[in-house]
């Protein structure tokens, strides 16, 4: 395993010698921190299954995040460095347990941060006997390169697509460039990944999943991102699973950047009734139901 010297992983590039101690943008050290490791019923239906089903996508939630959003509702571990230090071997231990308890998949939560670490696990759990499809869980802002790297580790990427405005991007996560680099990643993941597979019962088990998530006052950014996910269809010719999100809910500093409500029924119909105008219509939508917190899981370390 190669310890990152010069970081370069995410499209940061910020070049912190985590080896030496230091700490890259994305609050990533030396030492792998896992926050949570278990079967995960709120996925989207074909990673997941039925929400009441014994069994469920097998999620790892990595600490640390290239992004900085101001709602996310995962801030503990993505912004405030919550987790617990393992090495590669447990991490490998962790994956075997999940499919020893009936997970349809292996689910990495930010994970990009991680990677010399996780590639290493992967092998060595592939060695011993893993076979559920590996699902690559990311905010979108990932390098091509580092996209590439992971062709013969991630069968399933299951990525947002969160902006198309520069501005807004700069303003809610401290990312202007993110509309291009997120482009350029997801036309990547397609070309690796190609058109969506399924098993006997339903379960992905190769292709690309991509989510939006409708933000409280932007739903005109959300009608430009449908646009460019549609244009980012017809360029490939490879197609993939929409998941248009409403579950927003004004998590950590949220309300002082103007998001401090949910998304109205009004502000989420426009976005279905684009994504089916634009023929997205393979995929997911949620109820309004869906924006409560209780569907952030506990940061306890279960399965760590």
């Amino acid at each position: 395993m190669n310890l990152p010297t010069c970081c370069r992983l995410c499209p940061r590039q910020c070049g912190a010698n985590r080896l030496a101690g230091e700490t890259g943008q994305c609050g990533a050290g030396s030492k792998l921190l896992v926050a949570r490791a278990a079967l995960h019923h709120w996925e989207e239906p074909c990673l997941s299954g039925p929400a009441d089903a014994e069994t469920g996508s097998g999620t790892v939630f990595f600490t640390g995040c290239p992004l900085k959003c101001c709602y996310c509702q995962n801030y503990a571990i993505s912004q405030e460095g919550l987790g617990k230090e393992i090495d590669v071997a447990r991490l490998t231990a962790i994956f075997l347990e999940l499919q020893k308890k009936g997970a349809k998949n292996l689910n990495l939560v930010t994970a990009t941060q991680w990677l010399p670490w996780i590639r290493t696990a992967l092998r060595d759990a592939r060695e011993q006997g893993l076979t559920i499809p590996v699902v690559y869980n990311t905010g979108g802002y990932e390098r091509v390169e580092t996209v590439r790297a992971l062709t013969n580790d991630v069968d399933i990427w299951l990525a947002d697509y969160k902006y198309a405005d520069p501005e807004l991007a700069d303003q809610l996560s401290n990312a202007p460039d993110y509309a291009d680099v997120c482009e350029k990643a997801i036309r990547q993941m397609l070309v690796q990944a190609g058109a969506p597979r399924y098993d006997c019962d339903g379960y992905m088990s190769r292709g690309v999943i991509l989510r939006h998530l409708v933000l409280p006052g932007h739903a005109e950014d959300s009608l430009r991102v449908i646009e460019r996910m549609a244009a980012l269809r017809d360029e490939t010719g490879i197609p993939f699973v929409t998941s248009l999100m409403c579950q927003f809910t004004p998590f950590y500093h949220a309300a002082e950047q103007g998001l401090g409500r949910r998304v109205t029924s009004y502000e989420y119909r426009k976005v279905v009734d684009a994504a089916i105008r634009f023929g997205l219509t393979d995929g997911y939508m949620q109820q309004k139901s869906s924006a409560r917190e209780e569907y952030t899981p506990p940061f306890d370390f279960e399965g760590v």
